[in-house]
């Protein structure tokens, strides 16, 4: 049985079901009550005739779109990708839809995004903020009463839930490893892009501040993790190695690399902030003709696929990227049901993968 216009409608289904077009509209919309019984014979009807449903009529009725919005901060990035990926795993499952929108790691386009998606009227939001420190749009959402899930990045003053990894123990776990073989001098390259702290600032305040890198960008605490690492070893902290790329971008990780690896009392070791740190470094490796980790031991956070193709491989602190979107689903999609409870706030442990780009320093390379 078809529609005579080709397009079933709450009364079609109500008729092939035989019961009244008002039980048709509860089991579809999903609201009050009806028995399991009328249940399965709408549904079943709905089958038959390939019933598509007016989410915007049923979003009237029940006060909910059935979709949630994420704002990436680079959706053509790996990283995101992945998170992106674990989102939609669990929306799917839970019968919601996802509407993905990209900030490109720009403040304005983040606040464009988050209109958007509250103009769309989604039940919850999940985002990685691009300004840790800028929150005035994410707490007019809030005020609005929409659900809200950091990943990644956490702003500051922000009562709301997040999940990410604790960047700054990993950080120190995969800089020990580098001080356990006998690298002394190991460089580090981040973007540490902040306009109210300085690196020399921020070194010498994170000897008695243990939260400095609370609210900064995820390379600030990688840097923190860096330092706490050579104080546990006692050994001294050379500011000359920790250079700023001041940019997400690989081309000006390679120029901080170029100048690092220039300095005649080089580096035996780097640690590398992110993915595109590390290519920006490897592209500098490459050009002065070292071969790692003969020359130059190398490690850094976060694992892309690429790493592993070259020979050797690169070592590399892998984030369960996958199982931090997906979490960050399931907890917004509790606070959409007000099943949320407490604040939560979710700290994943990542894993270290050893590929062979990290050895012992060479005879009188650990001065």
């Amino acid at each position: 049985m078809s529609p005579k216009n080709g397009k079933a409608t709450i009364t079609d289904v109500a008729k092939l079901a035989d019961v009244s077009t008002a039980t048709a509209g509860r089991v579809l919309g999903g609201y009050g009550y009806t028995s399991e019984k009328m249940k399965e014979k709408v549904l079943s009807a709905a089958k038959e005739l390939g019933y598509i449903p007016n989410l915007l009529a049923r979003s009237l009725m029940t006060g909910r779109t059935k979709t949630i919005g994420v704002v990436a901060g680079d959706i053509e990035s790996p990283f995101y990708a992945s998170i992106i990926r674990g989102i939609a795993d669990v929306a799917e499952r839970r019968g919601i839809g996802l509407i993905i929108t990209n900030s490109d790691e720009d403040l304005n386009r983040e606040i464009s995004s988050v209109r958007l998606l509250l103009e769309k009227q989604v039940d919850g939001l999940i985002l990685s903020p691009c300004e840790p420190r800028r929150s005035e749009h994410l707490a007019a959402a809030m005020a609005a009463g929409i659900p809200l899930v950091q990943v990644d990045r956490m702003v500051h003053g922000l009562d709301v839930d997040f999940v990410g990894v604790d960047n700054r123990t990993s950080s120190a776990q995969a800089v020990g490893y580098l001080l356990r073989l006998g690298h002394r001098r190991i460089g580090m390259i981040g973007e540490l892009v902040h306009d109210e702290i300085d690196l020399v600032t921020f070194v010498d305040k994170s000897r008695g501040d243990d939260r400095i890198s609370d609210s900064l960008y995820p390379s600030w605490q990688r840097l923190h993790g860096y330092l706490d690492a050579h104080r546990a070893a006692g050994v001294d902290i050379d500011e000359r190695l920790i250079r700023q790329a001041g940019a997400y971008t690989a081309e000006a990780a390679e120029r901080q690399a170029q100048l690092l690896l220039a300095d005649r009392n080089m580096a035996t070791a780097i640690f590398t902030a992110d993915g595109l740190m590390t290519a920006g470094t490897m592209s500098a490796i490459s050009a002065s003709r070292l071969t790692v980790p003969d020359d130059l031991s190398l490690i850094c956070f976060d694992d892309l696929d690429w790493m592993s193709f070259l020979s050797p491989g690169i070592d590399a602190i892998a984030q369960p990227r996958g199982a931090m979107g997906a979490a960050a689903a399931e907890i917004l999609l509790d606070r959409i049901d007000k099943l949320g409870g407490k604040i939560r706030t979710i700290k994943m442990n990542p894993r270290i993968i050893n590929r062979g780009s990290v050895a012992p320093p060479r005879l009188g390379g650990a001065a």
